[in-house]
C-alpha cells in the first residue's frame, strides 16, 4: 500500500509507542518516532533498545481463566508487534508468557527500525508536535514534555505520583455484612465495612507486621498528607486510622442500630457498579500481605482484588475527564495517548492501547473515524473504563474481568468464576476478531 500523504507522529518508543507506530505504519502511513534515548536517559531504564522492560518481565497469565490471557489473545489476533516478540523471547513460566528481556526489546526495535515507513528521530520532545499526534512517553515522561501536557490538558488533571488503593470484584463482597450508605442519612453511595474493637484490632496488627514494598531507587517516595498510606497512618497510633480513613462517624449499622467501632468504606470505581476501591486506602504493602490485610476486614474476607494498591512514581492523565474510548483527548481529537500516559498500568496494557492508538491515528490519517473495540473485549472495556471510570482520584488500572459484562445463563441464578471465566474469554475473544474483521484491520496487520 501507497504512503499516506499526512503522517503520523508517534512519541516515545517504550512498549506502546512501538506498538503504536508500527500499528501505523503497516496501514500504509508514515510514521515519525521520537525516542529521547540513549540522548537523555531516564533514571530507569539501562539501554538504548526499544520496549526495555524495566521491572517484571512477565506479560501476565495465558489461561482462559485470566484477564490478561484474553488481552494477550485479542493482541494475537491484529498480530501485535509486541506479542509476536514476546512469543519469540518466552521464557519457561508455567501459566504466564514471561520473556528474556534483551531479546524481546532486540525483537521490536528490530521491528520499528527496519519498517520502510517508520523514521525514527533521537531527541526530546519538549513540546507536544503539530498534526496526528501519539503521546506515549510512559510513566518517567520528561519534565519539559510534562510541562507542556499539563498547559494543553490543565495542571490539574495530570499526575506525576501514583498513590492508589486496592479495588475489588462487587461480587466478591459479602453484602450480608456490609452495607450500603453515606454518613449521616446522606445518598448511600458508599459500601460499608463495619468493624468491631476485636477485629479492628486484629487489622490494626496485621498492618504494623505487614511487609512493605521497597521502591527502586529512582522512586524516592515522599509521601504527603493527601496520599499518606494506610500503613503510615495506622503506624501513628492505634487510634489515628479510626480518626481518619476508618472513621465510623454518622453510619449506623443496619445490623445493631449504632455506629461501629471502626469501618472500612468502598467507592464505586466505573459506571457499571462492578469495581470497588477501598476509600483512604492508598498502600504500599506487598502483594501478599496486601491480600492477607484486606481479607481482615468484614465483607472482604473472600474479596477479589482486582487491582492492587501502589505507590510509585508515575506521570499519568486523570483520563476519565479528557480522555476518549477511542484514546483521543477530547480538547484535542488530533491528539491520542496511550500506555502509563493514559492512564494504564502493566506492559500488556500499555501495548494493547499502544495499538489501538495506532490504529486510530492511522483511520485519522485517512480521513476516517477512530473506532472502540466491542464492550465484551477486554481492550474495549479497558478502554470504556479510562473514558467513564469516577474522576475524583482516578488511578492508573490494569486487565481484570470486572472490566466487561459479567456472563449468565438463563436458568441459572450464579456461575461461579471456574465456569464463567472461560465463556467471558470465549465471548470476548470472538466478539474482538468479528469487530477487527469488520473494520478492515487485515490493513494493520504488522509485517
Amino acid at each position: 500500500m501507497a504512503a499516506s500523504e499526512r503522517a503520523v507522529t508517534v512519541v516515545g518508543a517504550g512498549l506502546a509507542g512501538s506498538e503504536a507506530a508500527l500499528s501505523v505504519a503497516s496501514a500504509g502511513v508514515r510514521v515519525r518516532l521520537y525516542e529521547m534515548r540513549p540522548l537523555k536517559m531516564t533514571p530507569a531504564h539501562r539501554s538504548d533498545k526499544f520496549a526495555e522492560l524495566v521491572c517484571s518481565n512477565s506479560l501476565g497469565g495465558e489461561a482462559d481463566t485470566n484477564a490478561k490471557g484474553l488481552l494477550q489473545a485479542e493482541m494475537r489476533s491484529v498480530q501485535s508487534a509486541v506479542m509476536r516478540a514476546a512469543d519469540a523471547a518466552r521464557l519457561p513460566a508455567g501459566g504466564a508468557l514471561a520473556v528474556e528481556r534483551e531479546v524481546f526489546s532486540e525483537a521490536v526495535t528490530k521491528a520499528v527500525r527496519e519498517h520502510p515507513l517508520i523514521e525514527v528521530v533521537s531527541g526530546e520532545v519538549t513540546e507536544v508536535p503539530s498534526g496526528i499526534v501519539v503521546l506515549a512517553t510512559g510513566p518517567l515522561t520528561s519534565d519539559a514534555l510534562a510541562s507542556d501536557v499539563a498547559k494543553l490538558t490543565g495542571e490539574e488533571h495530570l499526575s506525576f505520583y501514583d498513590a492508589a488503593a486496592p479495588v475489588v470484584a462487587f461480587d466478591s463482597i459479602d453484602m450480608t455484612v456490609a452495607f450500603k450508605a453515606g454518613r449521616y442519612d446522606q445518598s448511600a453511595d458508599y459500601i460499608n465495612c463495619p468493624m468491631d474493637k476485636e477485629q479492628y484490632t486484629r487489622f490494626h496488627e496485621a498492618i504494623g507486621e505487614a511487609r512493605v514494598h521497597t521502591g527502586h531507587d529512582w522512586e524516592k517516595l515522599e509521601f504527603f498528607e493527601g496520599c499518606m498510606p494506610i500503613e503510615e497512618i495506622a503506624r501513628r497510633g492505634f487510634d489515628t486510622p479510626r480518626f481518619g480513613p476508618m472513621s465510623p462517624k454518622g453510619l449506623d449499622d443496619p445490623r445493631t442500630g449504632r455506629w461501629p467501632y471502626a469501618v472500612v468504606q468502598l467507592r464505586q470505581e466505573d459506571k457499571e457498579g462492578r469495581m470497588w476501591s477501598l476509600v483512604g486506602f492508598q498502600t504500599g504493602l506487598k502483594w501478599g500481605d496486601q491480600k492477607a490485610v484486606v481479607s481482615l476486614i468484614p465483607g472482604l474476607e473472600n474479596a477479589e482484588i482486582v487491582r492492587y494498591g501502589v505507590m510509585h512514581r508515575n506521570t499519568y492523565l486523570n483520563a476519565p475527564k479528557l480522555i476518549e474510548s477511542t484514546l483521543q483527548l477530547r480538547a484535542a481529537p488530533r491528539i491520542l495517548v496511550a500506555g502509563v500516559l493514559a492512564g494504564t498500568e502493566g506492559y500488556l496494557e500499555s501495548a494493547a492501547t499502544g495499538w489501538l492508538a495506532g490504529f486510530n491515528a492511522a483511520r485519522l490519517a485517512r480521513g476516517q473515524e477512530p473506532l472502540t473495540p466491542p464492550a465484551e473485549s477486554m481492550l474495549g472495556g479497558l478502554v470504556r473504563y479510562l473514558a467513564s471510570a469516577n474522576p475524583k482520584n482516578f488511578q492508573p488500572m490494569n486487565t481484570n474481568w470486572a472490566l466487561v459484562p459479567d456472563f449468565t445463563v438463563e436458568g441459572r441464578k450464579k456461575l461461579g468464576k471456574r465456569e464463567k471465566r472461560p465463556l467471558m474469554y470465549a465471548r470476548g475473544l470472538q466478539a474482538f476478531e468479528g469487530w477487527a474483521r469488520s473494520v478492515g484491520t487485515s490493513d494493520l496487520v504488522t509485517s
